[in-house]
């Protein structure tokens, strides 16, 4: 039998209030709780908190708190990427990030989704993954929506809301 989660992971109807998920997301923001409440000087502690939080990549990463996500283990960053103050990730699917990323503050990822149907809305969501290429710039308070893929290379200019795939740039 499928479970919430991996339906979830792959873009399908789940319950969002499964226990399993909804103690995958405690796990997370009690992860977000420690690292915003780290010191600037306490470097170590941050990576590690990383390390813990994210799928893949947090060893390089360098993110400014406060950093907000759902589950983390759906980020997989590449190397040496930055999120600068404010920033959140809804990572309910899958967020591929490439190496040497800028994210300005207040950047938004967003991956979850709800259905049109206000029946359906009450018990279940889905969500689409966003891939992002290498060596991108997100300008601050830019949105990054649902599905979307970024290529390496482009820059989104502050206050953006990507809706649709961007081409390399």
């Amino acid at each position: 039998m499928t479970t919430e989660y991996e339906k979830m992971l792959a873009g399908e109807l789940y319950d969002p209030f499964d226990g399993v998920l909804v103690a995958a997301r405690h796990r997370a923001r009690d992860l977000c709780q420690d690292l915003n409440a780290t010191r600037e000087s306490d470097a170590e502690l941050r990576r590690r908190i990383l390390r813990e939080l994210f799928s893949k990549g947090g060893d390089s990463a360098m993110i400014h708190p406060p950093f907000f996500c759902d589950y983390g283990s759906n980020i997989h960053l590449g190397e040496r990427v930055f999120f600068n103050f404010n920033c959140v990730v809804l990572d309910v699917c899958r967020v591929q990030i490439g190496d040497f990323c800028l994210f300005g503050p207040h950047v938004q990822i967003y991956t979850a989704m709800h259905p049109f149907d206000a029946r359906l809305r009450r018990e279940r969501e889905f969500a689409r993954p966003v891939e992002i290429g290498t060596d991108v710039w997100v300008g601050g308070g830019a949105i990054i929506c649902p599905g979307v893929t970024i290529g390496s290379g482009a820059v989104i200019g502050a206050g953006s809301v990507v809706t649709r795939d961007i081409p390399p740039g």
